[in-house]
């Protein structure tokens, strides 16, 4: 972590981390993308962060990794889809910390096409080399932790000094942490500028990001809204996630401040659900590439983008707003969604006459 930022929050020097090389993202303008929308669009980079084609991930996983590095483990395990960004920057970032990595496949997305289950992601869990367990049982996130836990004692039996990142809800939200640094960085690159969002656009899948995020805004004293826009639940269970994360976390930062108002969460570009694509989402992937080369991924940046824009449609974000779109990567489940985006894009320049442009 970065000592200026650390200062904002005393908290965090409790909390164990493990050197994953973090840095400062970049914040960047993207003027041609906010003409189209009408507002002043920035973006916050976390897709450039240095760890095995970065992301949102590894500010979580400083904090995940923390306790198994001071308590001398010697492999990680987590859980997650057949796509997971978060599965791919634990087994690199167990690598990088001279541990074996275990990753458990979750069935989540109805998709049996060979590029999503051996493209993106998932190859390179196996470049990574780690122990690959499939797992069927899809969105019961307690189930896959316990199965988790079960091969980490079939670990120790052997001699092994495993340590399990768990993601679901009854667990301590350690990688929120990293994203409540991420608010305390973001507020001083904004202050350098001289300016300030009006609002800030968020993914909300497990929650961490989003309720990190705001933890860490609210702890700093900065109101700014932030939205979460759904990529894996819809709104009523999310907000639900999103009220209790953030609580923790309070707790966790030693603040005060965040109201049931606080709470923001979008999922009217949800459907048809987790991992799917939508037309939406296609425009939203194919606006960033085409007016900024910027990435979106289908699964969370390129939902909240195609989120923002609807917010900004359905005029609750105003036309000429300042927003913040926090860039929270997932760039290699692109490969793996190349029949879907090579027949969004085919679609939508039959229904254009052409490229879009």
């Amino acid at each position: 972590m970065l000592s200026d930022v650390s200062k904002m929050l005393p908290a965090l020097k409790v909390y164990p981390t493990a050197d994953l090389d973090l840095c400062r993202t970049s914040l960047d303008l993207l003027p041609r993308l906010g003409a189209r929308l009408g507002v002043e669009l920035f973006v916050k980079r976390d897709d450039t962060l240095p760890l095995a084609m970065g992301g949102n991930k590894v500010r979580q996983l400083e904090f995940y990794l923390g306790p198994a590095v001071r308590d001398g483990a010697d492999t990680v395990l987590i859980t997650g889809a057949v796509q997971s960004n978060f599965v791919r920057l634990c087994a690199a970032a167990a690598r990088k910390l001279g541990m074996q990595a275990v990753v458990q496949l979750e069935n989540r997305v109805p998709k049996d096409d060979i590029a999503y289950n051996s493209s993106g992601n998932a190859l390179l869990n196996q470049l990574l080399g780690a122990e690959i367990h499939c797992f069927s049982e899809g969105e019961d996130e307690a189930a896959a932790d316990a199965n988790l836990d079960r091969i980490a004692d079939e670990l120790r039996a052997k001699g092994r000094r495993p340590y399990v990142v768990h993601l679901g809800i009854d667990h301590l939200p350690l990688g929120g942490l990293g994203y409540a640094y991420c608010a305390a960085e973001c507020f001083t690159q904004f202050q350098e500028l001289g300016v300030m969002p009006d609002h800030v656009v968020i993914p909300s899948g497990s929650g961490l990001t989003h309720a990190g995020f705001l933890a860490g805004a609210r702890a700093i004293g900065w109101g700014v809204p932030v939205h979460g826009i759904c990529v894996r639940r819809k709104a009523e269970p999310q907000h639900a996630r999103i009220t209790r994360r953030t609580a923790e976390l309070e707790t966790m930062l030693d603040s005060t401040g965040i109201t049931p108002a606080d709470i923001m969460v979008y999922d009217r570009v949800l459907a048809p659900g987790y991992g799917r694509m939508n037309k939406q989402v296609m425009a939203a992937i194919t606006y960033a590439a085409q007016d900024e080369a910027l990435l979106l991924d289908p699964v969370y940046t390129g939902r909240t983008m195609a989120g923002l824009m609807d917010l900004v449609k359905e005029g609750l974000i105003k036309s000429g707003s300042r927003v913040a779109f926090i860039h929270t990567g997932g760039l290699p489940s692109i490969f793996a969604y190349q029949s879907d985006i090579v027949s969004g894009l085919s679609e939508r320049e039959a229904k254009k006459g052409g490229p879009v442009t």
